[in-house]
């Protein structure tokens, strides 16, 4: 995946079903670099809890594979559905599953069966997608629907379990639930107030708008929303420990001024060699939340200025467990602008640091580098994201 090709962000968010505390809905992605794709499988588990997050898990997982390997997939869904047969009381799969397979620059195809209907906005409106129904000969009652499309910029793919479409049903606003037409009101609103909104947040903003709907401040069911949102990359900078040489400084601090996108340093000397080749001040921000790690700075022309070693191990751990929490800190705001950002770049100083320890001790650069590399790997492997790593 170049950086020149169109970039693919996928987002999801979820809400456990009330009295539960493992999602019954599975979520997965995966990218295949080579071939320029990438795979997402949304997946409902019958019932709630652990054995429905069981069967949606199980399910979304052979789907990744079976596409992933280009088998046939009307051979590959009788494969799981005699996995996962009908329940024998209420005469419904035990796991339901839409899949994406998006090759970039070209076609996407989408594959669904007992999901609700995918949702495909383009030029502030939901497409009508044309769908043609697959029959298999083991299993004529079982429906499943194919789809392709020829994806543009900023088109956005959006998938939701039936936690979303009936929020709210048997309630005096919404006796028959939420349905596809809520939540595409919705989802047009969002668009139409933020058409750069990734797709992380217009994922939250679904599931919080489904949410909303149920009575009591109580989800009936496991809640469910992803997107696939198709743009060109946004590019983010990150800068931190100084250079191996000095006389490089000015080539390090000037990195920032030809880089189009966002920019970020870690650490006290990295943020001093680039205040002072690029004679920009930089003032500390005493004011602004911590959440126990030193304060974030300001500089003109930079997006973030933070600390080092200590805020980039908060964010690796941040982006192990997950979304980082509500508060306020300069790893939290780190892990966000990472998020948001589809191409991450990183440059790591590798001279020792005086300031903090004995130079012929090199545990502070070896824990810097590590970070890094981790942080890196988290973003590819979890979010997706492309990143590269240069040591200077």
């Amino acid at each position: 995946m170049t950086t020149d090709s169109l970039f693919l962000e996928v987002g999801c968010a979820q809400r456990v079903k009330e009295g539960e505390r493992i999602c019954g809905d599975s979520f997965f992605s995966r990218k295949i670099q080579e071939e320029n794709r990438v795979l997402s499988v949304l997946s409902d588990g019958l019932g709630s809890g652990v054995k429905a997050n069981i069967l949606s898990s199980m399910t979304a997982t052979m789907a990744l594979r079976f596409v992933a390997s280009n088998m046939e997939f009307l051979h590959s869904a009788e494969i799981m559905m005699e996995a996962l047969p009908v329940c024998s009381v209420r005469r419904i799969s035990y796991a339901t599953f839409t899949i994406v397979d998006s090759v970039l620059h070209g076609w996407t195809k989408i594959i669904e069966m007992d999901n609700p209907g995918f949702l495909l906005i383009r030029d502030g409106a939901v497409l009508p997608a044309e769908k043609r129904r697959m029959s298999s000969p083991k299993w004529r009652n079982r429906k499943i629907y194919l789809s392709e499309i020829v994806t543009r910029p900023e088109d956005r793919i959006v998938l939701f379990s039936d936690g979303v479409t009936q929020a709210g049903m048997g309630s005096w606003p919404t006796p028959l639930g939420w349905r596809e037409e809520g939540c595409a009101d919705l989802l047009l609103r969002e668009t139409a107030r933020n058409p750069r909104i990734s797709a992380r947040r217009l994922a939250r903003a679904v599931v919080d708008g489904a949410f909303s709907r149920e009575p009591d401040g109580k989800a009936g069911d496991d809640i469910t929303c992803a997107v696939m949102y198709f743009r060109s990359p946004r590019r983010l900078l990150l800068l931190t420990g100084p250079p191996f040489a000095r006389e490089r400084d000015g080539e390090y601090a000037h990195l920032l001024d030809g880089f189009e996108g966002k920019k970020v340093l870690c650490g006290g000397t990295t943020a001093d060699i680039v205040a002072r080749e690029l004679d920009r001040p930089i003032e500390t921000d005493l004011n602004a939340p911590r959440g126990g790690l030193p304060p974030v700075a300001v500089m003109e022309g930079v997006d973030l200025v933070t600390e080092g070693i200590l805020t980039l191990t908060r964010s690796c751990r941040y982006l192990e467990e997950g979304l980082p929490p509500a508060e306020d800190s300069g790893a939290v705001r780190l892990v966000n602008l990472l998020l948001e950002s589809d191409v991450i770049d990183f440059v790591v100083g590798t001279r020792i640091n005086e300031a903090h320890q004995d130079p012929s001790l090199p545990t502070e650069l070896e824990m810097r580098r590590s970070i890094v590399r981790s942080i890196a790997r988290l973003l590819e492997e979890k979010h997706l994201k492309r990143t590269t790593i240069r040591f200077i």
